[in-house]
C-alpha cells in the first residue's frame, strides 16, 4: 500500500500541480456466498479484500470538476452545474456519478466547491471482484468528508449503488457498495438487502488454517452489458407471475408451486435465487456452529446453481472450480456476476501452491489462457489513510 500510495500523491501533483489535501482509499470486496441475491432483496455474505482502490482529492476555488487516473490518458472535466447523467461517459462516469448520485440523496451541490481526483487501484478491472464499488466507494466517503454532508456509511452505499444504475447502466444491487463501505478485518459482512441491516461475521480462515484463492480466469465482463441485465429482468419476470414484489418472499416450499406457474428457463432462474439465499443463511450458520471447514459443499453447491438453473458461468469458471476440487480445495465457486471474472476456492494453506500448479497446467491443455492466481484476506472498509 505505501508504494501505491506514494504514486497516487505523485500523480496527482504531476497532473494538477500542487499536493492533495488527503488520500482516501476502498476496497474490492469477493462475495463468499449470494449471487444475483441483492437485487432481489435477498441475503449476501461478501467481504472487502485487500486490493484496494485509492484516491488524492484537492479542493478548488471555482466549480470544476477535473479526474484523472493511472488506468486511462484522459483527463476529464465537467462544471458542477452541468453535473448530469447525460453528460456522463466512459470510466470518469464511476467517479462523477458519486458526485451526481449525493445530489440525488440531497447534497446541495450549489453550495460546494470543485474538485481535482487523482485515482490508483491494485483491484482488478473485470474479474468480479468490484473494481468499480471500490472506486464508487472510495469517492462518495471522499466527497462526505470535504463537503461536510455527514450522511452514515449506509447512505453512501446507496448513493453509489445510484451512481452505478443510473450514471454506468448497469443494474446491479447494493452488495458491492456495502462490502466496500462495511467491511472489517478477518470477517464477512452479512447483508440482508431489503432492510440493509448488516452482521459482522467472523470468518476464521486464518485458524482453521485456510486461504482463500482468487483463480482470475482473464474472461472479462461487464454488468452494463446484456448478461445480466436479462438475468435481472428474468427474475422481475418470475416474481411479477409468482404475485410477488421480489423473489425475497419465495421459499423452497414454494418451488414445486412456482414450476407450474413458470416456463422452464424463468423457473430455474428463480430456483436459483431461493436457493441461493437459503445457502447465505446455512453459511452463516455453519461458520458460526462449525467453523468455515464445514462450509465447502455449500460453495460447491453454489456454482452448480449458477451454472445449470442461472446459467452465468462460462467454460474457464467451470475449469477452475473443477480443478480446485480436485486438488485440494475444500469448496469452489465462481463469483460475481458471471459471464468471465473470477472463481474462488476455499484451501487448506498447505495445498495453495499445488493448486496453482494445476489449475495453470488445466488452462493450458484447454488452450486458455493463463489465468492470474492469489490469495486475499478480509480487509477493512473504505477509510481516509
Amino acid at each position: 500500500m505505501t508504494d501505491i500510495r506514494d504514486e497516487v500523491r505523485a500523480g496527482f501533483a504531476e497532473t494538477f500541480g500542487y499536493e492533495p489535501i488527503g488520500l482516501w482509499s476502498a476496497p474490492g470486496r469477493v462475495n463468499l456466498i449470494g449471487e444475483h441475491t441483492d437485487y432481489n432483496e435477498g441475503f449476501v455474505l461478501p467481504f472487502a479484500i485487500n486490493r484496494r482502490t485509492i484516491l488524492a482529492l484537492g479542493l478548488r476555488s471555482d466549480r470544476m470538476l477535473r479526474i484523472a487516473s493511472s488506468f486511462a490518458d484522459e483527463l476529464v472535466e465537467l462544471d458542477l452545474s452541468e453535473l448530469s447523467t447525460d453528460n456522463l461517459h466512459g470510466w470518469s462516469a464511476y467517479p462523477l456519478g458519486v458526485a451526481w448520485a449525493l445530489g440525488e440523496h440531497g447534497a446541495d451541490l450549489g453550495a460546494v466547491p470543485g474538485f481535482d481526483i487523482f485515482i490508483d487501484s491494485d483491484v482488478p478491472v473485470g474479474a468480479g471482484l468490484s473494481s468499480s464499488a471500490a472506486i464508487e466507494s472510495a469517492v462518495a466517503l471522499a466527497l462526505n468528508d470535504v463537503w461536510q454532508l455527514g450522511f452514515d456509511r449506509r447512505t453512501l452505499a446507496r448513493v453509489g449503488q445510484l451512481a452505478e444504475n443510473k450514471a454506468v447502466g448497469a443494474p446491479t444491487g447494493i452488495m458491492d457498495q456495502s462490502a466496500s463501505l462495511l467491511g472489517k478485518t478477518d470477517s464477512a459482512v452479512f447483508l440482508d438487502c431489503r432492510t440493509l441491516e448488516s452482521e459482522v461475521i467472523d470468518l476464521g480462515f486464518a485458524a482453521a488454517g485456510l486461504e482463500l484463492l482468487i483463480i482470475d480466469t482473464g474472461v472479462s465482463h461487464s454488468h452494463a452489458t446484456g448478461g445480466y441485465a436479462d438475468r435481472r429482468a428474468s427474475c422481475e419476470l418470475g416474481a411479477k407471475l409468482l404475485g410477488v414484489t421480489s423473489l425475497r418472499e419465495v421459499t423452497i416450499d414454494d418451488l414445486p408451486r412456482a414450476r407450474e406457474v413458470l416456463d422452464e428457463v424463468t423457473f430455474r432462474r428463480v430456483r436459483h435465487i431461493v436457493t441461493e439465499n437459503q445457502r447465505v443463511l446455512d453459511t452463516v450458520r455453519t461458520l458460526r456452529e462449525q467453523g468455515p471447514r464445514a462450509i465447502g459443499d455449500l460453495l460447491d453447491a453454489s456454482h452448480r446453481s449458477m451454472r445449470d438453473d442461472f446459467e452465468i458461468s462460462v467454460p474457464e469458471l467451470d475449469l477452475a472450480v473443477e480443478t480446485a476440487t480436485m486438488n485440494g480445495a475444500l469448496g469452489a465457486r465462481m463469483t460475481g456476476g458471471g459471464f468471465g471474472g473470477a472463481a474462488i476456492a476455499l484451501v487448506p494453506t498447505d495445498a495453495v501452491s499445488r493448486l496453482q500448479v494445476a489449475i495453470d497446467g488445466a488452462f493450458a491443455e484447454h488452450g486458455f489462457g493463463q489465468p492470474d492466481t492469489f490469495v486475499v484476506n478480509a480487509a477493512k472498509g473504505a477509510s481516509r489513510d
